[in-house]
Parts: structure tokens; sequence; C-alpha cells
């Protein structure tokens, strides 16, 4: 569901994790308010920020049950990603595209 960035902090997790995760609170545009996580290594969000999020989690902080999805709207993909791309909103590279291989040739 797309939404509204409302605020951005950090939080930490649940008892026996430590860490400082991003989230970010969002008006959605059935105007309810979600807390959700933003995955990946860095971010651009601020308020005002349009995002789309999914009902994908962190499971060790509390009270957020939603994630927003990379690379949609305002919110940018992370850099230098080669492996699990689709998570994080990365086209696939040039280095990784398949070579077209032609079967049946003429002459």
């Amino acid at each position: 569901m797309k939404g509204v960035v409302t605020k951005v902090r950090i939080t930490t997790p649940r008892k026996p994790n430590s860490a400082r995760r991003p989230v970010a609170k969002v008006l959605l545009s059935n105007k309810k308010q979600r807390v959700t996580h933003i995955p990946g290594k860095g971010h651009n969000l601020r308020k005002h920020s349009e995002v789309l999020i999914s009902g994908v989690g962190a499971r060790d902080l509390p009270g957020v049950h939603f994630s927003c999805i990379r690379g949609v709207y305002d919110l940018s993909s992370v850099s230098g990603k080669v492996r699990r791309r689709s998570i994080y909103g990365v086209k696939r590279p040039d280095t990784l595209k398949k070579k077209l291989r032609r079967r049946f040739r003429v002459g």
C-alpha cells in the first residue's frame, strides 16, 4: 500500500539482539498510520517522501509489522548490491546479463 512518511527514526531490537534499525512512521492512503522497517544499508527517506509498504516486518522490532519496498517511489535502491537484488530494488547490471545464444545458424 502507498503512503507518506511522517517521521524517520532509529530503534533498537528486542533482548538478545543489539543494533540500530531505521524505521519510518507512514500515513497510508487509507488514513491509517503504520511503523515500517527500512531494509538495507542507508536510505534517502525524509518527511513527506512517498513509499510503498508490504506486510513483511522485522521480527525483533516491537510493533513493526511492515517493511518499505526499495526502488519504488521516493525510496532509492541499495547501491552496490550484486546478490539478493530483488529485495533491495537493484536492476541487473550489464556484466551479469546473459549473452544471447544462437541456436540455428543459416549458411
